[in-house]
């Protein structure tokens, strides 16, 4: 009988296969595919304790409000008629204030601190084949009013213990030597790094198959046999599982999940893009957030990966080629000196981010089950986050303290 059934193989559900098998436990995971892709593959590979400021924030529904009638805008809510989609904006609103980023932002940078400093520790064990750099990533600014913002949000990242450097244009440029870039500076977070998702999966995968982890690929669980507030049994399309725990780390699946035991949870799939360019001559160097250009880039030796966006457009991969293009645009206006062409739309790659309405993830027991646990809400922050939150979750089952406080992450909440 298995120990532990994971439901999810991405970021979530591996790391937190890592931690327990680490601890002697037997882990099954199960996945709706065969974890060759998924927002834990193509999404831009920061480990990034600089962002402990939540998504949920105060200026986000202005500023989306702004975006939301462009076909190449970052933002773009669906207009539909869903009762989950009505209680999740009405929410996420609520929680768009100074007063909730203050209190949240210091259980979101604990977690990403503790995230930050368990990778190194796992590319150690599982191999180095993972492209990780650990040179810090930009937030690179446009316009001085952009930076002005980010200046001022580097002191509060030094209050949280945070390495940065202010740069104006010129300091900028000399750290980008061979494009030619058109910005008004950056802050420079230092303790940042950067991998390539991908490779991570891969080589996580490989390293749990080899430590007895078992993989049950290309099923869907359909349901659970539950008795005396304990589930019993995962039942999937081809087969029932026994199980002592069961961990729900199946990304923008979880609220789907969640309804089987009757649990009810907001959570709303946020669609990004991306693509990969597979050579580029001239690359840059530092991997960057673009503040106003409100999308992002990533650098691996030669190659180059450019993407962005939060789409609520409900679970669906319908790929807007228009958001793409406004990516490409915004890279180009903030590197004109970057020799990359148009993006292919053969060839776009895009995610389904889950999204909790206060931009914290849900860690922690699910509902009255006493052997249930919910990990996932992370948003774009998987890969930055996955680490410390597959160490809470095997602590978690474990009856073990936690490494971290984690009543902020409590899915009731």
């Amino acid at each position: 009988m298995a120990e532990t059934v994971i439901i999810g193989g991405g970021i979530i559900g591996l790391c937190s296969a890592y931690y327990l098998q680490q601890q002697g436990e037997a882990v099954t995971i199960i996945d709706r595919g065969d974890i060759t892709d998924g927002c834990s593959f193509g999404n831009m590979g920061y480990m990034s304790p600089s962002h402990f400021v939540p998504l949920a924030s105060p200026g986000i529904i202005a500023e989306g409000l702004k975006y939301i009638l462009s076909s190449k805008s970052p933002f773009y809510i669906k207009p539909r008629l869903n009762a989950d989609l009505v209680k999740w904006a009405w929410k996420f609103m609520k929680n768009s204030n100074a007063q909730k980023v203050k209190s949240s932002a210091p259980h979101l940078n604990n977690i990403l601190h503790l995230s930050r400093e368990l990778i190194n520790e796992m590319q150690s064990t599982i191999g180095n084949h993972i492209d990780l750099e650990q040179k810090g990533c930009f937030m690179l600014c446009k316009s001085q009013a952009a930076l002005h913002h980010e200046i001022e949000l580097a002191k509060d990242a030094e209050k949280f213990g945070l390495q940065v450097e202010c740069l104006d244009a010129a300091a900028v440029q000399a750290l980008e030597p061979h494009v030619k870039l058109d910005v008004a500076g950056a802050v420079l977070f230092k303790d940042d790094c950067h991998l390539d998702p991908s490779k991570l999966m891969h080589q996580l995968k490989i390293y749990l198959e080899n430590a007895g982890v078992k993989f049950l690929l290309n099923q869907e669980v359909k349901g659970f046999e539950h008795s005396d507030n304990s589930v019993r049994a995962v039942i999937t399309n081809r087969q029932k599982i026994d199980c002592k725990n069961v961990v729900i780390a199946a990304g923008s699946w979880i609220p789907q999940l969640a309804k089987m035991l009757s649990i009810s949870l907001l959570l709303q799939p946020g669609k990004g893009y991306s693509y990969t360019y597979p050579f580029v001559e001239k690359n840059i160097m530092y991997p960057a957030i673009l503040v106003d250009g409100r999308c992002a880039i990533t650098p691996w030796g030669n190659r180059l990966r450019i993407g962005g966006t939060m789409e609520l457009s409900g679970i669906n991969h319908h790929i807007r080629k228009e958001r793409m293009q406004g990516i490409y645009h915004s890279v180009k206006s903030f590197y004109p000196g970057l020799a990359i062409g148009p993006v292919p739309e053969t060839k776009i790659w895009c995610g389904l981010r889950p999204v909790t309405p206060d931009g914290l993830a849900y860690i922690g027991k699910a509902g009255n089950y006493k052997n249930v646990i919910i990990a996932g809400g992370h948003a774009m922050l998987g890969i930055s986050q996955g680490t410390g939150t597959g160490l809470l979750v095997s602590e978690i089952l474990l009856g073990r303290k936690t490494s971290i406080d984690i009543a902020a992450f409590n899915p009731g909440r």
